[in-house]
């Protein structure tokens, strides 16, 4: 194995994104009115950024099908009883088709000037459209999807790209602090979620970019190591290689040293590649290298041994394969 070039104990802490440039969190979180919060969806994301806010001394009323009711949050029956009455109601979903149901059920169960804060990854289009529906009912809504992962949001680190009105950002703003380091709003709705999917393919395409490097750099003999030393610090320097090396052994800790376990699975680059291309074809935007990168992960993830992997687990695959 190659020596640990530039090595140093930073953590990549799950985290999928570099963060966008916006407020960052340098002072203690600021002390906030408590609110009364319904909180839906309570899996590996929302369960924690739940239990923070209940651990920050918010009443947090969670609604789930499946998963465990996290520290301090009161369970409900239903997502409706979740949502009723309460100051701000969040989400965190799997997909556009399951938050547009949920809001069609909590909307008319909100009070009138409560703030509907959906932090899943969808369409621009789900966004708009909820958001259309709060309005019509008296409701602020925002977009407000995560960066930082599992990690995140356990430690309260995630960053969060906000689309919707100026009032409704400063309503929710002091929870923002609670769940992150840093909220950025983005503009009106669905700017959450165009930021999100523009970063993300971003990310996916310079992931298969440094796999590709690597997988070359050893075919010609160049000590991975050295490779990162270079690269890291000079034109070639990404989030991809500086913060989350695909190569184990190399620059700070990241998934490839725990044998590719995932901290951002390649199944979800390749949903988020995938609503990159659905926004890309909505609008008429030329985007080769987000379909490319979208195509690769679909056969990694698909007809390879990408699934459940995490998305730098490219490097074996390019390393194994010739130009063939």
């Amino acid at each position: 194995m190659a020596g640990r070039g530039c090595r140093n104990p930073t953590r990549y802490k799950n985290q999928p994104h570099a963060d966008a440039a916006g407020r960052g969190r340098t002072d203690p979180v600021r002390r906030t009115q408590k609110m009364d919060i319904g909180f839906i969806g309570l899996g590996n994301m929302g369960g924690p950024m739940a239990a923070n806010l209940a651990a920050a001394g918010h009443s947090v009323t969670g609604f789930d099908l499946t998963a465990p009711a996290p520290a301090g949050v009161t369970m409900a029956p239903s997502a409706a009883e979740a949502a009723a009455g309460r100051d701000v109601v969040i989400t965190m979903l799997p997909n556009g088709a399951i938050l547009r149901a949920v809001a069609a059920e909590v909307i008319p169960a909100m009070k009138t000037g409560a703030v509907l804060c959906d932090c899943s990854t969808v369409d621009v289009d789900s966004a708009r459209a909820v958001a259309d529906l709060a309005a019509d009912a008296g409701l602020g809504a925002l977009d407000a999807p995560v960066s930082g992962g599992v990690g995140g949001a356990s430690g309260g680190t995630l960053t969060f790209m906000v689309g919707g009105s100026a009032d409704a950002f400063a309503t929710v703003s002091p929870l923002f602090d609670i769940m992150g380091q840093k909220a950025v709003h983005c503009g009106d709705a669905g700017a959450g979620q165009s930021a999100k999917i523009c970063n993300n393919m971003i990310l996916g395409a310079t992931m298969v970019a440094t796999c590709e490097a690597f997988a070359l750099a050893d075919k010609l003999g160049l000590d991975r190591a050295k490779m990162f030393d270079v690269v890291s610090t000079s034109s070639g320097a990404s989030w991809s290689i500086n913060a989350y090396c695909p190569a184990p052994g190399v620059g700070p800790t990241s998934p490839a040293d725990n044998d590719y376990t995932p901290g951002f699975a390649a199944d979800l680059m390749l949903k988020d590649l995938r609503l990159s291309q659905q926004a890309a074809e909505s609008v008429d935007a030329d985007t080769p290298m987000g379909e490319l990168a979208m195509r690769l992960y679909q056969t990694f993830v698909e007809d390879e041994d990408g699934r459940g992997r995490d998305f730098s687990a490219m490097l074996p695959r390019f390393s194994a394969r010739g130009r063939g």
